[in-house]
């Protein structure tokens, strides 16, 4: 470091501008019964107390983004952030979208497989609950604006299904190909086309089928899994699943 350069560094007034606050906001996915849900904790203090809320905190000075986002989830959901692929999404920064003072948050990203985690209350204090909720049918009281945020994560995650296997992250290791339509469908919000769909994802060449079948009904279903190695951006660019 340049002398001149230490010198500025130590007259700098850090008070010249004022500083927001940080924090992290994590959308957590899963499908349930072929329905999308979302983590959420119900609130257990001001603001926003009974509300329900995305895990989330504030960062702490000498931690990155990631490493406060993995250690909010598991300290508010009890969930180990090794378990599954955390990404970010997208900065929010409402001058007015935190009551206490000006925040920006960071806001994450994730698709799990429910059977694998295991969400529960940790002992803090300001966590009441934790629940899944229906991605597309949420609670009335949301805490801040965590309505926005999770329908922000619901527009990434349709545009996904346009270029990566993100079913590969929701889905169980082998499905039928009713279970992923439906997972589609779901995440969609929207019924489509069995034939349609079925013509698109065997396009896309991202699953193979199995000599294994799934048992009850009247006919069993052969059961399929994802290719291991994922398919390249550019497979996905074209592709469109035609609504029914």
């Amino acid at each position: 470091m340049e002398k001149g350069e230490k010198k500025f560094l130590k007259e700098y007034d850090i008070s010249k501008f004022e500083r927001p606050s940080v924090t992290v906001d994590l959308v957590i996915f899963t499908v349930i019964d072929n329905e999308l849900k979302v983590l959420l904790i119900k609130r257990g203090m001001p603001p926003f107390e009974g509300y329900w809320a995305l895990p989330g905190g504030f960062i702490r000075i000498d931690e990155s983004l990631r490493e406060a986002a993995r250690r909010e989830l598991k300290e508010e959901t009890g969930i180990n952030p090794d378990e599954f692929y955390l990404e970010q999404l997208y900065t929010f920064g409402e001058p007015k979208r935190d009551p206490r003072t000006r925040v920006i948050t960071v806001a994450h990203y994730a698709l799990v497989d429910s059977k694998k985690i295991k969400p529960h209350v940790t002992g803090m204090e300001e966590i009441k609950a934790v629940q899944w909720h229906h991605a597309h049918d949420l609670p009335e009281k949301l805490a801040f604006d965590h309505k926005d945020i999770i329908n922000y994560a619901i527009t990434r995650l349709k545009y996904k299904l346009e270029y990566t296997a993100v079913g590969l992250e929701l889905l169980s290791e082998f499905f039928t190909l009713t279970d992923l339509q439906k997972l589609y469908e779901e995440i969609l919000n929207e019924k489509l086309d069995k034939r349609n769909f079925r013509k698109k994802i065997f396009s896309m060449d991202i699953i193979e089928a199995t000599k294994q079948f799934k048992k009850g009904g009247h006919r069993p279903a052969l059961l399929y899994k994802f290719k291991k190695a994922k398919p390249s951006i550019s497979t996905f660019k074209k592709t469109k699943f035609e609504q029914h």
